[in-house]
């Protein structure tokens, strides 16, 4: 009777509690398979794919991806998801950022192009698993992927490099579930991002109401180095990629609901350099010596969010690695002085923002993540 007792009360907590509190107070792998069956059934009959997230009636902003090529035990390498009427179109693929779309639940068949910034590892790094996840997710096509000269290189390199296991899972699964030749990346190359000027820009798609232009950037000296703005039925967004404070960001961002620019605190990177210095580290010295002058700070992104009129400025790509709140007061100095505090936010993966159509609205809020949300 006892045990009995015991039983009920756990399933009793299970019900309602969930979630990871559940388990700990279970303690038990009966209770916990129950837990875990109970929601994996909640999340497949309720798919994020079934959502608001990808109806037509807002553009849409998610981060996968805020942190630099330095580790940041909380953040993914550079990526940022639009969502416009029902596709979903990912900026950049660093390290990590495919975990954070699938914690998010972001299916995949739903990813209809990715766009390159440039050839920084820590923005392409994760692109073979963009490839592969997609494609096991139910893509029936090759994946686009767009980017300035040298996307034919890449993508041809990730297509080789995936090739023996595209064969291993075609003959596990069949073809009919993984066809084989919807596995391959598919280069979509422009020719902005080369311009000594830098001042170019491109519309590179244009279909059902979105509108994706390229434009140039200064990431010297990377070529190609673009950005891109988004434009869905009268609401826009821009992702400058990496940058200094420059012309042809203001030029593009022009009266946009939202920019997601880059920032560096030159502060925190001097630190670095210096202590390297002193310790003997001339490696580590002279690199972070070296990209004082192909980043902008957060202010040079507020100034350039304030004179492209941006509602909200939205920084990404932090470097040094901004890993706990107590550095904000640093790495955002002088902040306060250049814009209003409502009018841009320290991204994060997860960061949500909604642009609904019809609307001036702009609407935040947190992806939930993992299974047990």
């Amino acid at each position: 009777m006892m045990l009995l007792r015991r039983a009920a009360l756990v399933i009793l907590a299970l019900v309602l509690l969930g979630g990871a509190a559940a388990i700990v107070a279970a303690r038990s792998p009966a209770a916990i398979a129950y837990l875990v069956e109970r929601q994996i059934r909640a999340r497949l009959s309720q798919p994020l794919d079934k959502t608001e997230l990808f109806d037509a009636k807002a553009l849409r902003v998610i981060l996968c991806g805020t942190s630099s090529p330095l580790p940041d035990p909380n953040r993914a390498k550079s990526c940022t998801l639009v969502i416009a009427g029902g596709r979903v179109f990912v900026v950049d693929t660093g390290p990590d950022s495919w975990k954070v779309l699938a914690l998010m639940g972001i299916p995949g068949e739903r990813v209809a192009g990715i766009f390159l910034t440039h050839f920084h590892s820590d923005h392409f790094g994760d692109l073979g698993e963009f490839r592969f996840q997609t494609w096991a997710a139910g893509r029936k096509h090759p994946l686009p992927v767009f980017g300035g000269p040298g996307v034919e290189r890449i993508t041809a390199g990730i297509n080789e490099a995936y090739a023996l296991d595209d064969g291993y899972r075609a003959a596990h699964h069949g073809r009919d579930i993984t066809p084989i030749e919807a596995a391959p990346l598919l280069a979509r190359p422009f020719h902005v991002g080369m311009s000594t000027a830098r001042d170019e820009a491109e519309v590179i798609l244009d279909s059902d109401g979105l509108k994706i232009t390229a434009f140039d950037v200064n990431h010297p000296p990377i070529k190609p180095a673009v950005g891109y703005r988004f434009d869905y039925r009268g609401r826009s967004v821009v992702i400058s990629g990496d940058t200094t404070k420059w012309r042809n960001v203001v030029t593009n961002a022009k009266g946009a609901d939202v920019l997601v620019h880059e920032a560096q605190s030159q502060r925190m990177r001097q630190i670095i350099a210096d202590v390297a210095l002193q310790q003997g580290n001339p490696v580590i010295a002279k690199i972070f010596s070296d990209i004082e002058n192909y980043h902008a700070s957060p202010v040079d992104a507020a100034e350039v969010a304030n004179q492209a009129g941006v509602r909200l400025l939205v920084l990404t790509h932090f470097s040094p690695p901004l890993p706990t709140s107590w550095l904000n007061p640093l790495y955002f100095e002088g902040m306060s002085a250049h814009r209003p505090d409502a009018a841009w936010v320290a991204g994060f993966d997860g960061l949500r923002i909604d642009l609904p159509v019809g609307s001036s609205e702009i609407i935040q809020s947190k992806m939930p993540m993992g299974i047990f949300r």
